[in-house]
């Protein structure tokens, strides 16, 4: 079943108190009080199911929409290399900063301030719930930290998808190989030119350097030397992932500890574990928790921090300093 809760009241000029309903009932509210907006922000290393979380609370928290905060899916194009949400995916929930970008651009962090605001703006005055979802926590950090006008409009519920690195490195593999299945090196062979600058744009994207000398000799090649160079760049598409996902989990972690809102962490690596009818239970469970804490940061108007934001209690352990030392123990 849906949810519906207002999440804002227009701004007026009304000099005496005012009434506001709540679920516990009514509340006095300071008329010089200014509520701010609410923005859900839905954080994770790649592959932790960030997507579909959106999407399956954006239904339940009926209207909501999703704002893309994924620095690699704001470009148009490789939607297999980037893993670009489908149409019947998103089952009916506007999208936004979704493809929008030249390929050839550089979309940087105060670019995506100026388009997720201007998108969030636009939810919120149609009286629905903003979703912020992405891996790119750098863009996530831009806004909240460094936006002044942000900051002073909007009250943020950080939900962190986590999963446990050893399952997550496994899913992320298999993924790449489904990816390959989908016709992922078709995809960056039709992108493909000899004077390609990885530097820049969509072609930064995990899948497209890494396919750079396959592509370039695959013409004259002979077929067991392109068998043998395919193998080796969907080994190192595999391997990069891993370690995107290692430098999204530090950055959350460092993230984590500097806010003063803190972050509910949710851990979904029984989802991952599992199969089949587990894994359907683990994923109900985590939305079962993810819709309580949506729905209580909603209601109230000072919801209180998760058990991690209170003294360090519950905080994770910090992860080694570096990637390269977080890879050599893994591999």
């Amino acid at each position: 079943m849906s949810t519906f809760i207002p999440l804002s009241s227009p701004v007026c000029n009304l000099v005496q108190p005012q009434l506001v309903n709540f679920q516990g009932g009514l509340r006095m509210v300071d008329p010089f009080f200014h509520r701010k907006d609410k923005v859900v922000v839905i954080m994770g290393a790649t592959g932790t199911g960030k997507s579909r979380l959106a999407i399956d609370l954006a239904t339940h928290f009926f209207p909501a929409e999703v704002v893309n905060s994924d620095k690699m899916q704001v470009y148009k194009g490789l939607d297999i290399a980037t893993n670009k949400v489908t149409e019947e995916e998103c089952r009916g929930v506007p999208h936004h900063l979704l493809g929008i970008a030249d390929p050839d651009s550089n979309f940087t962090a105060a670019d995506f301030c100026l388009h997720a605001n201007m998108a969030i703006d636009s939810i919120v005055e149609r009286d629905r719930l903003p979703i912020i979802a992405g891996g790119s926590n750098s863009y996530i950090q831009a806004m909240v930290n460094d936006d002044a006008e942000f900051r002073l409009r909007y009250e943020c519920c950080f939900l962190w998808v986590d999963v446990c690195l050893p399952v997550l490195d496994s899913f992320v593999s298999e993924r790449v190989d489904r990816m390959v299945e989908a016709g992922l090196v078709d995809e960056v062979r039709q992108l493909f030119d000899f004077l390609s600058d990885y530097t820049r744009g969509i072609r930064r994207a995990i899948g497209v350097p890494e396919l750079d000398h396959f592509l370039r000799i695959e013409a004259i090649a002979d077929e067991r030397t392109k068998k043998r160079l395919l193998e080796a760049a969907i080994a190192r598409i595999k391997m990069n992932n891993c370690v995107l996902a290692r430098r999204q989990l530090q950055k959350i972690h460092r993230l984590n500890s500097m806010w003063e809102w803190g972050m509910h962490r949710l851990d979904a690596t029984e989802v991952f574990d599992k199969t089949g009818e587990e894994a359907e239970e683990g994923w109900e469970k985590l939305l079962a928790r993810s819709k309580r804490i949506v729905k209580d940061f909603l209601q109230n108007e000072n919801p209180p921090l998760p058990a991690s934001a209170k003294k360090g209690a519950g905080r994770m352990p910090a992860p080694p300093t570096t990637v390269a030392a977080t890879v050599a123990a893994t591999y």
